[in-house]
């Protein structure tokens, strides 16, 4: 099965080897039909501090690394 791959920003780099990456998705009401923005925010590890805030990433799912991240930094899209 491959791993999960999300296109976010970068919202914060304060910790130590994670980042929060910030992925927007749009969704639509069940019964208006409208579409509408939904953030989720990822703790993703990022081995060398080398993410700054505004950088696009690409996040992909791996197992456990601690309790909130799930998700490690590939690269820059």
């Amino acid at each position: 099965m491959p791993n999960k791959q999300l296109k976010g920003v970068v919202v914060s780099n304060k910790m130590q080897k994670t980042v929060i990456v910030a992925v927007t998705r749009l969704k639509e009401h069940s019964l208006y039909k409208k579409k509408y923005k939904v953030t989720t925010r990822y703790s993703a590890h990022d081995e060398k501090n080398e993410y700054q805030i505004g950088d696009k990433v690409i996040i992909s799912e791996t197992s456990p690394i601690s309790k909130n991240k799930k998700w490690i930094v590939t690269q820059k899209a």
